[in-house]
């Protein structure tokens, strides 16, 4: 790690995201284990000391520096008293060193995003997740890869069992698509489909679109794919018409002038209300 002494003679600004990455590493070494925290914590512990000086900081901002400055001094066994494994096996150390991690960022133009989170458990176990038989999802022309990502994470949160999409729709694999799923396009099943739609998830279909049923009075099927439109245009018509000859279309209820959600926000609230449906059946429980 950079010496103190070197990192104070930086410009400001280049100080502030080489702090941003050593509060990163403390995170790393913090999450699952303090134990690999502790040899080096006088280093953090004089590191939000300096930045605590920043005569540029809020006084809201100076006070997370103070909060985590005092964890950490606390855990070296300085005043304050310690604070209990407990408290520090429950996040206290790692919340307080990620708040001032992202008002670094901030105050070098950097806009936080959920790819920033640090994870150092690494891939996701497969063998882990739950799902729900024959529940499929067709993805039509999305083309913004932080919205598949976003309905590839929440997908396998609620238990599809395979994601299908179509010719057009953004690439899952785009960086911006990964980081948004965090990790769940490896362990999702799916498909990119080079035809028709009928040619790939089996029936019968709904569309998540305007015009129909709402989630209370919805006939969530057992088994089948729900048909999700890109953000701008919505579902098309062939496949419009191949849900209408099958299951229909469910909406949401929305009270707002808006009368319109983000595609990835409106399945999320439709993939729970579907997964609840057949958890219920199923005898699932929730994690």
């Amino acid at each position: 790690m950079i010496s103190l002494a070197k990192l104070e003679k930086l410009p400001r600004t280049l100080r502030l995201r080489k702090a941003a990455k050593l509060l990163e590493e403390a995170e790393y070494r913090i999450h699952g284990n303090g134990e690999a925290f502790v040899p080096e914590r006088a280093y953090w512990v004089e590191l939000l000391g300096m930045l605590r000086e920043d005569p540029l900081f809020s006084p809201a901002e100076t006070t997370a520096v103070r909060e985590a400055e005092a964890l950490l001094r606390g855990l070296s066994g300085e005043p304050p008293d310690s604070p209990s494994p407990e408290a520090v096996n429950h996040g206290c150390l790692r919340r307080a060193l990620n708040m001032v991690r992202y008002i670094l960022l901030a105050k070098t133009g950097h806009s936080p995003a959920d790819w920033d989170l640090v994870d150092p458990e690494g891939r996701l176990d497969p063998q882990k997740r739950l799902s729900f038989p024959g529940v499929g999802i067709y993805l039509e022309d999305i083309r913004s890869p932080f919205n598949v990502g976003a309905i590839f994470r929440t997908a396998e949160s609620f238990g599809a069992e395979k994601l299908y999409l179509s010719p057009l729709c953004a690439d899952p694999l785009h960086p911006r698509a990964a980081r948004t799923a965090m990790g769940c396009v490896a362990i999702l099943p799916w498909e990119r489909l080079s035809g028709e739609l009928n040619s790939g998830p089996a029936g019968p279909f709904f569309a998540l679109e305007t015009g129909g049923k709402g989630l209370k009075n919805f006939p969530f099927p057992p088994r089948g794919t729900m048909i999700v439109g890109s953000e701008e245009l919505g579902v098309s018509p062939p496949a419009l018409a191949l849900a209408d000859s099958s299951l229909g279309r469910l909406s949401i209820p929305t009270y707002g002038a808006k009368g319109s959600l983000n595609v990835s926000v409106a399945f999320g609230i439709a993939m729970q209300a579907w997964a609840a449906a057949l958890a219920e059946n199923a005898g699932y429980h929730a994690r």
